[in-house]
């Protein structure tokens, strides 16, 4: 079954995207899918707004990734699938978009559902078979091993892209139970860790009047690197956009520093200090400066002892350090890092040790913050393995 024709194992952004370009290249597709629907991730994160890339120049935009993907010859070139081809492409699909002060690129109604739909739509009409239900589990022989809903099933396709996602959202298909099956075949395979994750937190009883809040109007230094996104207070700890933005370099190791006052110099920020009546009790001071309640109790739960005079709390408030115990557990996480090194791939994305087998997406060793670049770089790494698995068939066929 299948012989000549792509076999996609995952529905998500990374595997449609190869179907696509496989199915507009002239070959036949089927697309396996563990769970009940398509793109449950996908459909998850555009809950509250689907942001879809970030318009911005190309050059620029490609320094926000690591990992495998930046290391393959081209990737985020001329020739890929960056931030003016994901618009094109949505557009394409019907679907009108607006661009945000950020450069953040969302469609018009926010949701990821209608995009889903269209695409799912598209698919079909190319010749594309969903098969949902239909659970990898593995290799018999020469042949790809199924679970589905009529027992099972073993397949023999022409060409394979695999895009079954890293270790994050577990419950929503992305387990890494692929793992042992490609490194029993030879696959290198890095680690998986949480990435755009937030930051356990040991709050003292102070700040639980605050769980829930956003902090806002803040900006967040990690090394070379500055969010300035809201992040969440939770009992838990801190999650939220300005954190994921750093997030990589914090799991690391590298310290992070948050500026409570940003838009102002530290020698300003000392002068109001200074000029806050003296008969107010330190909180009420901090808040009347600060302006906010909540970056007032952040100083009061980093920064202790404070330091007397204003020159050195403005000091301290303009590079508190932020303390954590580490980040929050990867099941939590947005998405992971680690996964089939670049080692592994050529640069069509094509495993080395398993000829005529292509991965995408999650599950190749790299890693890109939120706001548009996490999810523009599955699309890319979809299409790319697409085009792989094309020419790896085309090939086949003379």
């Amino acid at each position: 079954m299948l012989a000549g024709r792509a076999l996609v194992i995952g529905a998500g952004p990374a595997g449609l995207m190869a179907a696509e370009t496989l199915a507009a290249h002239g070959f036949g597709v089927v697309v396996a899918e563990a769970m009940p629907t398509p793109a449950r991730k996908f459909l998850m994160a555009g809950k509250s707004g689907l942001n879809l890339t970030r318009d911005e120049p190309r050059a620029l935009f490609a320094t926000r990734f690591s990992g495998a993907l930046p290391r393959t010859p081209g990737y985020l070139g001329e020739e890929e699938f960056g931030p003016a081809e994901v618009m094109a492409w949505a557009r394409g699909l019907g679907i009108e978009l607006f661009t945000g002060s950020t450069g953040r690129v969302f469609p018009l109604g926010m949701k990821a559902s209608p995009l889903l739909r269209a695409w799912i739509g598209r698919l079909s009409g190319q010749g594309v078979e969903l098969l949902t239900r239909w659970r990898w589990a593995g290799f018999k022989g020469d042949g790809w091993r199924f679970e589905t809903p009529a027992g099972v099933e073993i397949l023999h396709p022409g060409a394979v892209v695999l895009a079954l996602g890293g270790a994050s959202w577990p419950r929503l298909g992305s387990d890494a139970g692929w793992v042992p099956w490609l490194q029993q075949r030879g696959v290198a395979i890095a680690p998986f860790r949480p990435a755009n994750m937030g930051f356990r937190v040991d709050w003292s009883a102070q700040m639980a009047r605050h769980f829930g809040r956003a902090v806002k109007g803040v900006a967040l230094r990690v090394g070379e690197q500055t969010g300035r996104g809201e992040w969440v207070i939770s009992a838990r700890g801190i999650e939220g956009g300005g954190v994921y933005e750093v997030s990589a370099a914090m799991r690391d190791g590298v310290p992070a520093l948050v500026d409570l006052a940003p838009d102002l110099s530290e020698a300003e920020l000392a002068r109001r200090f200074a000029r806050a009546p003296a008969k107010l009790s330190v909180g009420n001071r901090l808040r009347r400066v600060l302006g906010d309640p909540l970056r007032a109790a952040l100083l009061l739960e980093w920064g202790q002892p404070l330091p007397p005079d204003p020159a050195r709390l403005a000091a301290r408030a303009k590079a508190l350090a932020l303390r954590h115990e580490g980040p929050l557990g990867i099941e939590r996480a947005i998405s992971s890092a680690g996964g089939i090194t670049a080692g592994a791939l050529t640069g069509t994305l094509e495993l080395r040790a398993m000829p005529g087998v292509f991965a995408a997406g999650e599950m190749l060793d790299w890693e890109a913050p939120t706001g548009g670049y996490l999810l523009t770089g599955c699309l890319a790494s979809g299409r790319r393995a697409g085009q792989g698995a094309a020419a790896y068939l085309a090939r086949a066929r003379r």
